[in-house]
């Protein structure tokens, strides 16, 4: 029977993988799917789906972001603290990567999309056009976002290898 720091390290490992599946997973919908999708809406439409749609969506996105980096972290402190061997080094790697994503997530693409939501659900609401600034938000989150999804290729391959080196 395993003893209790190796059931502790179970439910992180679980935690760490669901949370890391919704975190990447909302990522690659927003960059490869939702981007292209909100391109093809009129205004009205826009008016409709953003207010509804990304709140909820950007909620998982970014617990999930949190979430991942802290179970990670407690990870890394408990199997991976030494730094002696390649796994480590490439774990620790990955988990930089992560944590620079992370930070993408909360001081740049979190706040742009929070006043591109309000700014879209006024705009419907009034039937006033949504300000100029929008646009300026909006290249700046995506651009956040472009940068995660880069990002998230060399992160997955040095989390994913880490445990395959001597």
């Amino acid at each position: 029977m395993p003893d209790a720091a190796a059931w502790v390290e179970v439910l992180f490992r679980w935690a760490h993988y669901l949370s890391g599946i919704t975190w990447i997973g909302l990522l690659y919908f927003f960059n490869l799917i939702n981007a292209g999708f909100l391109k093809s809406l009129d205004a009205g439409q826009k008016g409709v789906v953003v207010p509804r749609l990304m709140p909820s969506a950007l909620n998982w996105f970014r617990h999930g972001a949190t979430v991942t980096v802290l179970t990670g972290l407690v990870l890394i402190f408990m199997l991976h603290l030494s730094l002696s061997g390649s796994g480590d080094k490439a774990i620790w790697l990955g988990g930089i990567l992560g944590i620079i994503m992370m930070i993408n997530v909360h001081a740049i693409i979190w706040p742009c999309q929070k006043q591109i939501i309000q700014m879209t659900k006024e705009s419907a609401e009034t039937g006033k056009p949504t300000p100029p600034e929008m646009a300026a938000l909006g290249r700046k989150a995506l651009l956040a976002s472009r940068v995660n999804l880069l990002l998230s290729i060399p992160m997955l391959f040095f989390m994913a290898a880490g445990s395959h080196f001597g």
